[in-house]
Order: C-alpha cells, then structure tokens, then sequence
C-alpha cells in the first residue's frame, strides 16, 4: 500500500467508500463486516461514508453504525484509521435523495455522526452537497463552528464547484482539507475541481471513481462499452483488472488524488487496493487520457 496526505493526516492512496454496504441490495452484515476488515487487512486507512448511506425510511446513521462495530471487532490495530463521514443529505426510504444543508441541520447531523460512531472527534466531517435554498457560505459556517468547537477535526466539501471551494477555503483556512466531487474515466468534468483543490493543498477524493469500467471482460459476451475499452486493454495485457487499471491511472492524474471505490464484498476492495502497486507507462497513460468519455469540460454537469 502507497500513502498519501489529507491535511495533516497519512492516509491510504486508495481508500474504502462504504456507501454499498448499507444502500439497497446492501449484503447481509457479516459480508458487510467482512468486507471493511479485508480493506483493513489490505492497508486501508480510509473509510468514507456518510449519515445519509441507508436504505429504508427511519435508518439515517446505518452505515456509520456498520463501521464502528466492524472496527470494534476487527482483531488488529484501527488507531490509525481516518474515518470521514458526511452531513446534510437525506433519504426518505422512496430511493429518492434529499438536500438539507442548514447551519442547524449541519450541527446537528455532526454531532448525531460523532455520537455514532463512538469517537472524541470526527477525523472528517463534509458537507455532502450544496443546498440551493441555504446562502452557501451559511452552510460552510456550520463547519467552522464544529471545528471551533472541537466536534469535528477536520472540514471537507462534496459536490462543489471552483467559486464554491474559493469560498470555503476563505472561511475555513487550514481546516478544509478535502473535497470529493465525482470523477472517473466516464466522468471527468471535475478537473477543474482537481487543479484547484492541487493548488490549495486539498486532498481530492474522486467518488465513483470506477465509472465507466464495466465488470465484462473484452472477450465476454457483450464486452466493454467504448468509454472503457482502452482500460480493459490494457489490464488484459497487463494480467491485472481493469477497475485496477482506472484507480492507478486516477492517481496519476495529482498527487493530490486519493479515490474512495465503492465495495461490497472482500475480493473487492482487495482487488482495488492493489492498485497503488501498478506503474503505468507513458503509452499506458497516452491511450486512457484520450479513452472516450461522455462528459468533458465543455459540458458540465449540475451538482
């Protein structure tokens, strides 16, 4: 396993995102617990997850409850492990997705998560998505109050724009430390995004970062989609998997990058930390910059 910096922290390059262990079709718990303990055993020393990561009506914190018994049962050292949960989204139970980033909601999510999760502070708390009716600024105040009042450790922003991580920073300073918008080999409209949070010294947490990469092989029976064949090439010539192919080239793209694949099973997130022992060559790197995409800059999508 390779390491990388969120603030101040050292974490690992590739991180576990949690949310498929708890949202519909979620695996029973002790698959669930199963799998964060092989991303334990492969080096992983992030989790991300989030208050809203449930399934049915009446289960906010699902998630975050799954991570803290796992890592209260797991047999080896978790004093390491930076675990950044998120607040201001919220699920009905219909399979819809809420916003609600109110200063109160925001204070009041945090302090549920800390509860939750068993700990003195959150290593990681992110504002999960701007909320349309609520002056952003409001909503990043709401974490500079956590933070002065030691609730929380440590800031980051999801979803966001360029003007939004500007504005964030100006109120937060060195207590942001993160953003995480989506950005995959499908999806990669967030660059701009990621040269900012480069520059500013954020971490970039690329959520979904598998998109785009289909599970058939290019010899299936329906074969890769045109936006992955060039990832599926060359993990074919490279004996490894082509979600392997796209973390390592996603950690190519800053120093910055640290992606948090979704996992819903051991073999998973262990084929996924493998991915930081890949070096990928300059012809490697030429033929999946110029993969075929259905997003590019000129064409951004809403957050």
């Amino acid at each position: 396993m390779r390491y990388r910096s969120i603030g101040n922290t050292t974490v690992s390059a590739v991180g576990l995102g949690a949310m498929p262990l708890s949202i519909e079709q979620r695996p029973d718990e002790d698959r669930a617990i199963a799998t964060i303990h092989a991303a334990l055993d492969a080096g992983v020393t992030l989790i991300d997850t989030a208050d809203s990561y449930h399934w049915h009506a009446g289960e906010t914190g699902h998630n975050e409850l799954l991570i803290a018994r796992a890592l209260a049962c797991y047999d080896g050292d978790t004093s390491g492990i930076l675990v950044a949960t998120k607040g201001g989204r919220g699920r009905p139970g219909d399979g819809s997705w809420t916003v609600a980033a109110t200063p109160a909601h925001l204070k009041h999510a945090a302090e549920a998560s800390l509860k939750r999760l068993g700990m003195e502070a959150i290593g990681l708390d992110q504002l999960h998505k701007p909320d349309p009716t609520v002056p952003w600024a409001e909503s990043v105040g709401a974490l500079r109050e956590l933070l002065d009042a030691g609730t929380i450790r440590a800031a980051g922003i999801s979803n966001v724009t360029t003007g939004q991580i500007r504005e964030a920073h100006a109120i937060l300073g060195d207590g942001l430390i993160s953003v995480q918008n989506q950005y995959s080999p499908a999806v990669r409209d967030s660059h701009p995004e990621l040269q900012l949070s480069t520059e500013l010294g954020l971490a970039f947490l690329p959520w979904s970062p598998l998109g785009g990469i289909s599970r058939s092989s290019l010899d299936g029976p329906s074969g890769p989609t045109s936006a992955d064949t060039a990832f599926h090439r060359i993990a074919t010539e490279r004996g490894t998997s082509p979600q392997q192919i796209a973390l390592a080239w996603l950690l190519t793209r800053s120093p910055a990058v640290i992606p948090v694949p979704g996992a819903s099973r051991p073999a998973s997130i262990q084929d996924s930390a493998k991915a930081t022992e890949l070096e990928l060559s300059e012809a490697d790197l030429a033929q999946l910059d110029s993969a075929p995409q259905p997003w590019t800059d000129a064409t951004r999508r809403p957050v």
